[in-house]
């Protein structure tokens, strides 16, 4: 799957089930749903992957400190870039 079929799919009314849980949750904030998205992030803590998903969805949220948590136990920097161009990043990691 590409970032433009990944992207068609968030008119759907729910995502494709065959979505790694990453994704699952990239689709759910995409369309809004930000509890559920973090409810993904939450599920696998302490892996990395979950991890950051866990840091970009608390960037989204405002709370840059929680962020900055998430991203250390992500082994990740602090993504500068504005909110769009990380879920980009996000979906495109997950896809490959």
């Amino acid at each position: 799957m590409t970032l433009d079929q990944f992207t068609a799919t968030l008119s759907q009314t729910n995502p494709p089930a065959d979505l790694h849980p990453i994704l699952q949750g990239l689709w759910y904030d995409a369309n809004g749903h930000w509890e559920q998205a973090h409810n993904i992030a939450q599920s696998r803590e302490g892996t990395q992957l979950y991890d950051r998903l866990h840091a970009y969805l608390h960037r989204k949220e405002g709370d840059r400190f929680n962020a900055n948590y998430w991203y250390r136990r992500a082994g990740a920097t602090f993504f500068n870039g504005s909110l769009e161009d990380e879920w980009k990043e996000l979906v495109q990691q997950n896809l490959a």
